[in-house]
C-alpha cells in the first residue's frame, strides 16, 4: 500500500512539473490583434451581390390557392382540389395583397424577367422564409426549421416567361421577397459561385462562410462586429482586404485573430493622417501645416485662419478609436475574456489623396514616420508592417499616383533604403489586381471599379506578406 501511495505521489508531481514547465496551450495564449487602416479602399467598396432588391413586377398572375391542414411532404398538392382560390393583386413591393391564411398555402404563376442572368430567389420575411420555391420546375430556395436555407441559382432569360411555384410550411405566409442577379461581373457572388475563385469562402450549400477562430472589428467606418465573413466593408455587401487577409493570418496562427480596422474614406497621409511629431514645412511661397496645426497650408508670412480640421486629425480619430477598443478588451470581446492581447502586426493600404503635390512627393517620408509613430504608440516595436501599393489603372499609372506607389515600394525593407525595415516591413504590389470597368460591377476607378476580386486579391496578397516576415521571425 505504501508503494502504491508513493508511485500515485511521484505521479502527480512529475504530472505538475510537467505541465509548469510545458508551454501554454493555444487556447491560454493572448490574441493576436491585426491593427488594418487606410482611406475608402481599406473601408472596402467590392461588392458581394449585384443588389438584392423586392421582387414584384417580374412575377405574372400569381394565384393563392390554399388546402386543409398542415403541409405533410406526403401530398402532393398538384393532385388535391384546394379549399379556396385567390387572384394576387399585389404580389411583392412593400403591401402585398395578404394571404387568407390556415391550412398548407401555395402560389403560383410566371415569371419574366428584364436582363438575362442567373439569379438567386430569396422568398419570405420573417416566419415565411419557411417555404420551398420552385422556378421552371427546379427548386431554387429551401427554408426548413432548424436549418439553414439553401440557395440554388438559376439562369433566366430575358423577356421568356417561366413558372414559379412557392409552397409555405407554416402559417405565416406572405408575398414578400427579394430577387438578385448573382452574375454581375466583378461581384464577390460572381467570383466566387460562378468563376470557382476563392473556394473557402463558401460552403457546400454554396453559403458565405464565417471563420471562427478570427473576429472582425471596424471602428470609425466599416463599423461590423463579427466572427469574419461577408460585408465586413463599407456595407453589408461590401467586403475590402480584411476578407483575404484574415483568412491568411486566420490558417497561419493557432491563436484567435482579432482583425481590428481603423479607416476613413478620402483621406491623404499628408494632411489628414499626418503622424505626430511631423513638422511644418514650405513649398513654392506656403507653409504647409505639421501635427495639430490648421489650416493646411498658409502664405508665408501671413498668420493662419484655423478650420474645422487639422493636420493628423483622422490619424488621431482612427486610431484613438482603436486604443479604446483595445483598453476595453474584455468588455468589447467577452469571449475572450481574460485571454488578453497582443499587437501581431499592422496593415496599410492607402494614397488616391495624396495623388497631388506636395504631398505624393512627402510620401515616403511621411509613411517612414506612420510607420515608426504606429509602432511606438501601440507598445509593438517589433510587429511587422505590410503596406499595399495603390493600383489605380495598374501598369498604366502615371503621375503623382505613380510617384505615390513608387514611395510606397521604397520603404519596404528588401529595399536598400531603410536597413532598419529590413525583414519587418514589407510593401506588396497591387497593380496586377486591376480590372477594367467592362469586367467590374461599376466604372469608378478610384474605387477599383468596385471589383472584388481586386479587393480579395489585396487582401490575400497582405496576408501572404504578413505570413513571409512571421515566418522569418518577427513574431512580436
Amino acid at each position: 500500500m505504501t508503494r502504491i501511495l508513493r508511485y500515485f505521489v511521484l505521479t502527480l508531481l512529475f504530472l505538475s512539473l510537467t505541465l509548469m514547465s510545458s508551454p501554454a496551450s493555444a487556447a491560454d495564449k493572448p490574441v493576436k490583434v491585426y491593427i488594418l487602416s487606410g482611406q475608402s479602399n481599406m473601408v472596402g467598396i467590392g461588392q458581394v451581390t449585384g443588389g438584392g432588391s423586392r421582387w414584384g413586377s417580374e412575377f405574372i398572375d400569381p394565384v393563392l390557392s390554399v388546402y386543409a391542414g398542415k403541409y405533410d411532404s406526403d401530398i402532393d398538392y398538384e393532385k388535391v382540389d384546394p379549399t379556396k382560390t385567390l387572384k394576387l393583386e399585389s404580389f411583392g413591393g412593400v403591401k402585398p395583397t395578404p394571404y387568407p391564411g390556415g391550412g398548407t398555402q401555395i402560389v403560383r404563376g410566371s415569371i419574366q424577367i428584364k436582363t438575362t442572368g442567373v439569379y438567386e430567389f430569396r422568398p419570405g420575411y420573417g416566419g415565411s422564409t419557411q417555404n420551398f420555391m420552385e422556378v421552371d420546375g427546379k427548386e431554387v430556395y429551401r427554408g426548413e426549421p432548424g436549418r439553414n436555407a439553401v440557395h440554388t441559382q438559376v439562369k433566366l432569360t430575358a423577356e421568356t416567361k417561366v413558372p414559379f411555384k412557392i409552397t409555405y410550411l407554416t402559417d405565416q405566409a406572405n408575398g414578400l421577397g427579394w430577387i438578385a442577379r448573382s452574375d454581375i461581373p466583378g461581384t464577390l457572388a460572381t467570383v466566387v459561385k460562378q468563376d470557382g475563385k476563392f473556394p473557402y469562402l463558401i460552403d457546400k450549400q454554396g453559403n458565405w462562410v464565417e471563420r471562427k477562430d478570427v473576429w472582425y472589428k471596424g471602428v470609425v467606418t466599416a463599423g461590423a462586429n463579427k466572427w469574419l465573413s461577408v460585408g465586413c466593408g463599407a456595407g453589408s455587401n461590401n467586403i475590402g482586404p480584411e476578407l483575404g487577409f484574415g483568412h491568411m493570418v486566420g490558417e497561419h496562427h493557432d491563436e484567435p485573430v482579432l482583425i481590428l480596422k481603423a479607416s476613413q474614406g478620402n483621406r491623404s497621409l499628408g494632411w489628414d493622417f499626418l503622424p505626430p511629431g511631423s513638422e511644418q514645412f514650405e513649398d513654392n511661397g506656403f507653409v504647409h501645416a505639421g501635427y495639430k496645426d490648421s489650416p493646411a497650408r498658409w502664405e508665408k508670412g501671413s498668420k493662419p485662419k484655423p478650420i474645422n480640421w487639422y493636420a493628423g486629425k483622422q490619424y488621431d480619430d482612427c486610431f484613438g478609436a482603436a486604443h479604446e477598443v483595445l483598453k476595453n478588451f474584455d468588455k468589447e470581446f467577452p469571449h475572450w475574456t481574460g485571454r488578453g492581447y497582443e499587437i501581431a502586426g499592422f496593415v496599410w493600404w492607402q494614397g488616391h489623396k495624396d495623388g497631388g503635390e506636395p504631398h505624393a512627393s512627402r510620401y515616403e517620408q511621411n509613411l517612414v514616420h506612420l510607420i515608426k509613430t504606429l509602432r511606438k504608440d501601440f507598445d509593438a516595436p517589433k510587429a511587422p508592417f505590410v503596406i499595399a501599393t495603390i493600383g489605380f489603372d495598374g501598369w498604366k499609372m502615371t503621375g503623382p499616383h505613380k510617384t505615390v506607389a513608387e514611395a510606397q515600394l521604397a520603404v519596404s525593407g528588401d529595399k536598400a533604403g531603410y536597413p532598419e525595415f529590413r525583414g519587418n516591413v514589407l510593401t506588396v504590389e497591387t497593380r496586377d489586381f486591376w480590372r477594367e470597368p467592362e469586367v467590374s460591377p461599376r466604372n469608378q476607378g478610384f474605387h477599383y471599379n468596385q471589383n472584388a476580386e481586386t479587393y480579395m486579391l489585396v487582401g490575400e496578397a497582405l496576408g501572404k506578406g504578413m505570413l513571409e516576415l512571421l515566418k522569418a521571425g518577427n513574431q512580436p
